[in-house]
């Protein structure tokens, strides 16, 4: 089990445990206070550049991290 699943199975543990209703009360307000954090608003440039990226990957246009660093660091002497 990884930490958030972790986090989150004893989150549920919790809740689903507690009598207090001021808790899950402020529990509610955090999660509703957050809610719009969660998502996130792509423009039409940064779609268009997802969607060329994932063309790419299609076509097999990829070069490994170790490559991109030895091209990074002759671009930059």
């Amino acid at each position: 089990m990884t930490g958030i699943e972790s986090i989150k199975n004893n989150l549920i543990d919790r809740i689903l445990t507690t009598r207090n209703e001021k808790l899950l009360q402020a529990i509610s307000t955090i999660f509703e206070s957050t809610q719009n954090d969660d998502v996130l608003s792509l423009s039409s440039e940064q779609i268009e550049m997802l969607l060329m990226s994932e063309k790419d990957i299609e076509n097999g246009n990829l070069i490994s991290e170790s490559e991109l660093n030895d091209s990074d660091s002759k671009w930059l002497n």
